[in-house]
């Protein structure tokens, strides 16, 4: 179990850039909201999405699978020990593991997460699906949540059911894309009781009313918790918020466009346009300098309970470093910040437009 170190992470500029450039060649959306974050935080978070997305990739790369994990816990273990393979991701995620004192329980859980997926493994009823957002996603916003200086289990909770949030509505989004690489999220006992048999929808995803109730009463859940977590934005310190706000907005977005479709994320998959997504972070990020401070008195869920256990276990950051650990006030004026998210949604939009001509 690492304590957290006082001595601030040591980024070398090569890996840093390597781990930044996985990051725009991911999730758009993280990568915006992640820029958004003072630079104390956003490097670190770089790092972290970085493994992440290395690790995703070798388990569903070609010749990844199963046989991969055996490798990516070989990598844990190394990264844990201060001896990181020779793998920028992996070199700068020590760095930050070592400073903040991230349990090894949480990006363990992560990869067992990869491993469920790559098991194929199928979810009765929503604790199941709960659970597995608990360790793909559940696992990323605690950690993130101890990047930004912030370790209090209802903070981490708060965090928890956000990462949740957005897994339930990743799975809600692409249940088509899902069913044609013969994997199934939803809750099969929802589907049941629709009149739906799993197996045989899955050998010929089609969408009707019926499916579309089940998605329906998925994104509900993942509403109810995108509302528990704006508690826990709240208890971020102002600098961060904004990014954590406009993050958790985009998100829910997808969701209000699933509605849009009548639920059918079978025949299409729902997409954002970029412009929606430019007026989201914009008001999102003007809003979020007024989030009333609140505490939701709620215990973590369940199935997320043992993340923030395991951030419980850690020792405290050396009285010497809790002050580096703080992300710097550097308060943007409203309008600073629009121009800038108009400059890089426009970085953005040309990208894509290259990309599609290719």
């Amino acid at each position: 179990m690492p304590s957290p170190s006082s001595d601030r992470p040591l980024s070398n500029e090569a890996d840093f850039a390597e781990c930044r450039a996985l990051m725009k060649g991911g999730s758009k959306s993280f990568f915006a909201a992640s820029l958004l974050l003072p630079n104390s935080v956003c490097k670190p978070a770089t790092a972290l999405y970085a493994f992440c997305r290395l690790a995703d990739d070798a388990v569903d790369g070609e010749g990844g699978g199963l046989a991969a994990l055996d490798g990516l816990r070989d990598r844990l273990d190394k990264i844990y020990a201060g001896t990181p393979a020779p793998i920028a991701a992996d070199r700068e995620f020590a760095q930050v593991v070592a400073f903040y004192g991230i349990p090894k329980e949480l990006p363990a859980a992560l990869i067992e997460g990869f491993e469920w997926d790559g098991l194929g493994r199928r979810y009765e009823d929503l604790s199941g699906v709960t659970a597995y957002g608990a360790r793909v996603a559940g696992t990323v916003g605690a950690m993130m949540t101890m990047l930004m200086g912030v370790r209090s289990p209802d903070a981490l909770a708060r965090a928890c059911d956000l990462g949740i949030a957005m897994q339930f509505t990743n799975i809600a989004r692409d249940v088509g894309e899902d069913a044609r690489n013969g994997r199934i999220y939803l809750p099969l006992s929802w589907m049941r009781e629709e009149g739906i048999d799993p197996d045989a929808w899955l050998k010929d995803p089609k969408f009707d009313k019926a499916l579309g109730r089940v998605i329906k009463r998925l994104l509900k859940e993942a509403d109810a918790l995108y509302d528990r977590s704006e508690a826990g934005i709240a208890a971020l310190h102002p600098a961060c918020r904004g990014a954590i706000h406009a993050a958790r907005f985009l998100y829910a977005e997808i969701g209000h466009k699933v509605r849009r479709q009548g639920y059918d994320s079978v025949t299409s998959r729902a997409v954002v346009p970029l412009y929606h997504k430019l007026w989201l972070m914009t008001t999102r990020l003007a809003l979020s300098d007024f989030i009333p401070t609140r505490r939701l008195v709620a215990p973590p869920l369940d199935e997320a309970k043992f993340l923030v256990d395991a951030v419980a276990t850690v020792p405290d950051w050396p009285e010497q470093s809790r002050g580096k650990i703080r992300p710097p006030i550097r308060w943007w004026s409203f309008t600073d910040r629009v121009i800038w998210v108009l400059d890089l949604f426009e970085q953005l939009e040309r990208r894509d437009q290259l990309r599609h001509r290719s």
